[in-house]
């Protein structure tokens, strides 16, 4: 985490940069050794074409099962975003349909809420913010439900009921969204995905060596491709790091909903 908070802090070209050097660093090293090799043997190695189409079939089968996991963590993001601020939408429409000072305070605490929310989603990748904005939400969290506690046992009727199961599902669907921000893809499969690239990169270096061929310009796009593919994958599986952000849109509509009030027009 610390060195991914480093690499974030330099932004996502510096992240790039890197693996692209780090795969072009294991290209030249396969060239150099397939060279040395062949320098000193008058075989010529026909499997090593077989070896690398195998690698290469297995790197990309990797790298797709690794896109497919990132772009699911993507999406439980989006889909978290959206069933909290519905809760919290309904939760503040039933607050502000009771007729009770409890419930009015409910409904102002719910906005503030939202806004905390929507701070907890732009937050950058500081494992120190995010912990400072999840105590805020747990603390506010204990206040509105307090509120909700005295009003239940003041007046135990459907309405309360139904204000007290709302609130309870705001809180449940802010656990669910702070699960999908904090749920990473597992480093093993990131392990073995960067492991197997700079494997199967350093094996088309050894390769072009025993053929006595340089540095091939097909061989560079060749690591620029796979280099933006996993910057991608790195992108996508983070919540705060790169270009690929969940969208506030969500909660910037939900505070423009609470603005006004609930209006009770007169009767015609």
């Amino acid at each position: 985490m610390m060195v991914l908070e480093g690499l974030a802090a330099q932004g996502l070209g510096v992240f790039a940069l890197l693996i692209f050097v780090i795969l072009l660093l294991s290209y030249g090293m396969g060239m150099f050794i397939g060279r040395w090799h062949q320098a000193r043997s008058e075989e010529t190695i026909e499997a090593t074409s077989f070896v690398t189409n195998g690698l290469l079939g297995l790197l990309a089968f990797t790298l797709g099962l690794t896109i497919a996991m990132a772009q699911g963590r993507f999406e439980a993001r989006r889909a978290t975003s959206l069933a909290e601020t519905n809760a919290i939408g309904t939760a503040w429409l039933r607050a502000s349909s009771l007729d009770h000072p409890r419930a009015a305070e409910i409904a102002r605490l719910l906005e503030g809420y939202t806004r905390l929310r929507l701070e907890f989603v732009e937050a950058p990748l500081k494992q120190a913010e995010v912990d400072r904005l999840s105590a805020e939400a747990g603390r506010i969290q204990g206040v509105i439900w307090g509120h909700v506690t005295a009003i239940t046992r003041e007046r135990a009727d459907p309405l309360s009921a139904a204000l007290q199961a709302s609130v309870n599902d705001v809180f449940d669907q802010g656990a669910a969204q702070r699960w999908a921000f904090a749920a990473p893809i597992p480093g093993e499969l990131l392990a073995f995905l960067m492991g197997m690239a700079v494997l199967t990169i350093g094996t088309i270096g050894y390769q072009f060596g025993l053929k006595r061929m340089g540095v091939q310009p097909l061989a560079v796009m060749l690591v620029a491709v796979w280099t933006g593919a996993m910057v991608l994958v790195a992108d996508l599986a983070s919540a705060r790091f790169g270009a690929v952000r969940p969208d506030t849109a969500l909660y910037q509509w939900t505070l423009q909903g609470f603005q006004g009030g609930v209006v009770i027009p007169r009767l015609p």
